[in-house]
């Protein structure tokens, strides 16, 4: 079976008279009318991918705030394709960069833009869209990057640093979070985690790293429920600051997903493992004032 064409693309809306306007393009190539998206890059992940075409094609930055359906069709040769589509608040504006691909780009109202959408499974992506409530706040909870093996570090773990294939984890996340534009960064307080944020940091002109135990893996497995009634505290303390990034530990993140979403409890393993997350990568959570959207995969 032939490797699947992967490709990534957004919605990219902003305030309109009624409603939200969200922007099209259209390629004259083909003649159609259809949502902003392109393939990856070799090495890029989709989010990445996602930010870069919404950029290219619409000449605007999204700020990311939900991951959409994806949508699969087969090419005229046969090959399978999917994209990964994301919902996006519209950022800086600027001119269409990729003219070759797009000839013009129209801002719409939702059922102005189903209307005019060529393709029926982005028109579907616009359905999800419209049933969406409003996003409010978005937080961005990443796994620290890799910091070679816990046995083979001499000093006390906390200071444990990221090693260089935790340094390209951590210039991935900064990537993928480009037009993010957080307004806090938060790490637990091991030097791998503060380490972690300090590229996405660095493009935000120094923004400042919060240190907070309460997304720290405690010392003692028993004291891990209190601490994850803590980190949703916290958590929801945070959300008035609308676009967070958080940098947590191995041990916290999937509990604390899981309870975030409705888990039974705080350390039922069956409710942890669909949270599983590896190092260097993350989540984005989307909020409705109080209510959790959505946990999607960086």
């Amino acid at each position: 079976m032939p490797e699947p064409v992967r490709a990534a693309g957004g919605v990219l809306y902003r305030p309109g008279a009624d409603g939200i306007e969200v922007c099209l393009v259209h390629r004259p190539r083909y003649d159609d009318w259809s949502l902003p998206k392109g393939t990856f890059k070799t090495g890029e992940g989709a989010l990445a991918a996602a930010i870069r075409e919404v950029a290219e094609e619409t000449g605007g930055s999204g700020i990311p705030e939900l991951r959409l359906p994806e949508v699969a069709y087969p090419l005229p040769d046969g090959r399978p394709k999917t994209v990964q589509f994301w919902l996006m608040r519209a950022g800086d504006t600027g001119p269409v960069q990729d003219t070759d691909e797009v000839d013009d780009l129209a801002w719409l109202s939702l059922p102005e833009a189903v209307a005019r959408l060529t393709y029926a499974d982005e028109r579907a992506v616009l359905d999800r869209v419209a049933a969406t409530p409003p996003v409010t706040a978005v937080v961005a909870l990443v796994r620290h990057a890799h910091a070679g093996e816990r046995k083979k570090w001499a000093g006390p773990d906390p200071l444990r640093p990221i090693d260089p294939r935790g340094q390209r984890q951590a210039e991935r996340i900064a990537e993928a979070l480009a037009t993010f534009r957080p307004r806090r960064l938060v790490a637990a307080p091991p030097l791998r985690c503060k380490q972690t944020l300090e590229p996405l940091a660095a493009a935000y002109g120094a923004m400042p790293i919060v240190l907070d135990g309460a997304f720290a893996e405690p010392a003692d497995p028993d004291d891990l429920p209190e601490r994850l009634s803590l980190a949703r505290s916290r958590l929801a303390a945070l959300l008035p600051e609308k676009r967070v990034v958080i940098c947590s530990q191995g041990k916290v993140m999937p509990p604390l997903l899981a309870s975030l979403l409705g888990g039974d409890n705080d350390d039922n393993d069956d409710d942890d493992e669909p949270f599983k997350t590896r190092k260097g990568d993350g989540w984005l959570l989307t909020w409705s004032g109080e209510r959790l959207l959505a946990a999607s995969r960086l």
